[in-house]
């Protein structure tokens, strides 16, 4: 498949170009592969690790959630080099979805981590600039705080931390995938029980507790696989392609 079909089938799909993020460059098309493509890895982190191994599966092109460009323009010295280099050497181009792809709605990190957590959807929660991140519904069954850690850790496949601040009884949960603890202002201010993100500082503790709303940190690696994943299958199925995901795990 031609790479360049499937550059403009993802722009248009995860709404690149419309989708604000805290760089321009986060998006998109990082670095330039193979004209055609016939092996697509994915992964969360655009790391050296990630990208030797999805060299070593014969990839063309790697997807991830976490590009290379973060600050900005900087010189190519010391691991972004060593990055960009592999990923010359490999002929593997690398392709970055940050924001567009928490907040898709049929294959973004939020959507899919509130369904693996049971929530009957019931809207929007968390915008960065008017845009849409994350999602909150209501539980099948009201669960107790314990309750909660546990559909937590079932559906991030490791372990959590509870931040119990909220109600016994909980029913309502916002999902913000990643760095959200931001967001735990606003989770009490809608009235939600309960908010699930990835980390957050030490002070998030406090919010949680003095807000009167649980917070869960599911890892910020662990909560956002689900997307790169998804959209691997997506690809694969569209444009007949193999691939695979590039499993990375930091811990975080």
């Amino acid at each position: 498949m031609k790479l360049e079909s499937i550059l403009q089938y993802l722009d248009g799909y995860l709404a690149v170009s419309e989708h604000p993020d805290y760089a321009v460059a986060l998006n998109g098309l990082q670095v330039q592969g193979p004209d055609e493509v016939g092996v697509v890895a994915v992964a969360v982190d655009a790391s050296h690790a990630v990208i030797g191994a999805a060299g070593e599966v014969g990839a063309d092109l790697l997807v991830v959630h976490h590009g290379l460009f973060w600050g900005g323009l900087r010189p190519l010295t010391g691991p972004h080099f060593r990055r960009v280099r592999a990923l010359i050497d490999a002929r593997l181009g690398l392709y970055s979805c940050h924001l567009p792809l928490d907040g898709h709605a049929e294959i973004g990190n939020c959507v899919l981590l509130a369904r693996a957590l049971g929530l009957e959807l019931e809207g929007r929660f968390g915008a960065y600039q008017g845009a849409p991140i994350g999602w909150w519904g209501r539980l099948p069954e009201a669960v107790d705080a314990d309750g909660l850690l546990t559909l937590v850790e079932a559906a991030v496949g490791g372990p959590a931390h509870l931040i119990p601040g909220g109600p016994r009884r909980i029913e309502t949960v916002g999902v913000i995938t990643g760095a959200g603890a931001s967001f735990v202002p606003e989770a009490a201010a809608v009235g939600l029980d309960a908010f699930v993100t990835g980390e957050g500082p030490h002070h998030t503790h406090f919010d949680g507790m003095e807000l009167g709303v649980h917070v869960v940190f599911g890892g910020h690696y662990a909560t956002e696989t689900f997307g790169v994943r998804a959209l691997g299958e997506h690809l694969a199925g569209r444009f007949g392609l193999t691939w695979h995901f590039v499993d990375q795990p930091t811990g975080l």
